[in-house]
């Protein structure tokens, strides 16, 4: 007998691919228990399966960067409560990033895919249920978008919960609209441009030198600081809340068409963002 649950959750994170580098990521979660009925005549209440399987991907996927820790091109270093991590890119770059242990997930693989986050989830799952459950299998996938989007990392000091961690992203659409009518081509346009981006924030810049922005702050979960090449980044003024990045590309896009209305509908991963106009 098996139990199924659809689009469970989804999960907001940055992982370290070998070819594209650090990129903002939002997976939907779906989930199969196999198993035998117990005296109530099911396999697992679904409420307990929900709560427990969202609340474990919760603390130790979402918002945090995802490492392939086999990876030849991961360095990680343990300092007390912290993790260093330094990631070379295909093309001989580094990223560098020292962060509290939980704004990372150190994944027990070579790559960061669908399946290989889903098996080492899977792994660590199966023991939050009882033996009733015999079984369990995770699956994600991405959101099915028409038009165009883009993956982005990045840290809001400002905020109470997980965000503040420096290295955290989403897999994002983007709508624009001048006077109502929707431009893909101007989608497009940000889409590319942002294709793999970090969005910091100016105040949290403290060095631009070598072709390298540093970035640092001080939040409620501790130290952070990420150095990665100046031509993967894009700076706002603002904290890059998705409302600051909807008013930003609002107000760029104002700037060539002044006798416009500007619209701009951006998302924060799946199903929720904002909208801004200008």
């Amino acid at each position: 007998m098996k139990l199924f649950v659809k689009n469970l959750t989804n999960v907001d994170f940055s992982f370290l691919d070998a070819q594209r580098g650090m990129m903002g990521e939002s997976w939907l979660a779906q989930l199969e228990l196999d198993g035998s009925l117990n005296s109530q005549g099911m396999i697992c209440d679904f409420s307990l399966v929900k709560s427990r399987v969202r609340d474990w991907l919760d603390t130790y996927v979402d918002h945090r960067l995802v490492i392939p820790v086999h990876s030849a091109q991961a360095e990680i270093t343990q300092q007390q409560q912290n993790i260093q991590l330094q990631w070379t890119y295909a093309e001989g770059e580094k990223l560098s990033c020292n962060a509290p242990e939980q704004a990372f997930a150190l994944v027990d693989c070579q790559k960061i895919d669908l399946d290989t986050l889903a098996c080492w989830c899977e792994g660590q799952l199966l023991a939050l249920f009882g033996d009733e459950v015999q079984g369990l299998s995770l699956s994600f996938v991405p959101e099915k978008m028409q038009g165009a989007f883009y993956h982005y990392s990045h840290g809001l000091q400002q905020h109470d919960g997980n965000c503040q961690r420096i290295a955290h992203g989403h897999r994002s659409q983007l709508e624009i609209y001048l006077d109502g009518e929707r431009d893909q081509q101007l989608e497009l346009q940000w889409a590319q441009k942002w294709q793999d981006i970090y969005l910091g924030t100016l105040a949290h810049l403290v060095k631009q030198q070598g072709g390298y922005n540093s970035y640092q702050y001080s939040a409620p979960q501790g130290e952070f600081s990420l150095r990665l090449p100046s031509s993967r980044c894009d700076d706002l003024t603002t904290e890059t809340t998705v409302e600051q990045i909807a008013q930003h590309i609002a107000n760029e896009l104002k700037k060539s068409h002044a006798n416009r209305q500007v619209t701009v509908r951006a998302y924060e991963g799946i199903g929720k963002g904002a909208i801004a106009q200008a």
